[in-house]
């Protein structure tokens, strides 16, 4: 397993519940000391039984501490999050007598939108997300924020070499899909039920071309309109959703 570096912050109501629920090692809970709902009410309770050491804060001190803008009344300080390894996903899905199913974000810079797509890989029932060490966002305190709490349930593997990631998850069988507008079928017309990766592009620039070769083939989302592009999310969340309505 790999760390990151340094203390991360979860910050929001649903990812701080989802994160105690896990059991994640969190140092200390900062809580708004004049808000008393129901919902933080629960946080609390939760934080009591874990046996979470918590701060009643002024809102001032928690906008300060907050790096998303969006802190709901609440942060956790968490002790470092773990990567998984790629063999790590493979045996998920082996444990669970299904064929693999991962994403691979290719140089994500949005930490938004990779909260986007843990959220929609764990509503489509992916089995990891797969990302690159360089030129890419981490499991930042707002890619959690994003993800609504699927952080804590979507295992992420980060890469030295995403290419050299794809050459061996081929050798093991694994089909790979990019989402590419230059795709020569449309994202309905793949059959998404066999051991699969759905690689999906940065913002900007899409696919990188080395990666777009060593795919098994593209796929591309039909427009209407006047944009001929989508965000790398939304992008995401047509394909996996697809996937998982023909895998069942």
């Amino acid at each position: 397993m790999e760390e990151q570096n340094q203390l991360d912050r979860i910050e929001g109501r649903n990812p701080v519940v989802e994160a105690l629920r896990k059991g994640r090692n969190i140092d200390k809970l900062f809580i708004q000391k004049d808000i008393t709902d129901g919902s933080m009410g629960k946080i609390r309770a939760m934080a009591r039984e874990k046996g979470v050491i918590v701060s009643e804060v002024a809102k001032q001190k928690l906008d300060h501490m907050s790096q998303t803008g969006a802190h709901q009344g609440v942060i956790a300080c968490t002790a470092v999050h773990e990567y998984v390894d790629v063999d790590d996903i493979l045996k998920i899905a082996e444990e669970k007598g299904e064929s693999p199913f991962l994403v691979i974000a290719d140089e994500i810079s949005d930490p938004h939108n990779l909260g986007s797509i843990l959220r929609t890989a764990n509503a489509a029932g992916v089995h990891g997300v797969i990302i690159p060490k360089h030129r890419s966002v981490g499991l930042s305190a707002v890619v959690a924020k994003s993800s609504a709490g699927a952080i804590e349930y979507v295992p992420v593997a980060r890469v030295t070499n995403l290419a050299r990631t794809v050459d061996d998850l081929k050798k093991q069988g694994i089909w790979v899909a990019g989402a590419a507008m230059e795709g020569t079928q449309t994202y309905y017309q793949v059959d998404y039920t066999g051991a699969l990766a759905i690689v999906v592009g940065s913002e900007g620039f899409g696919i990188s071309r080395l990666l777009k070769e060593k795919c098994d083939f593209l796929v591309s989302i039909p427009m209407k309109g006047e944009i001929n592009s989508l965000n790398a999310s939304v992008a995401a969340g047509v394909l996996l959703m697809e996937a998982s309505r023909q895998r069942g």
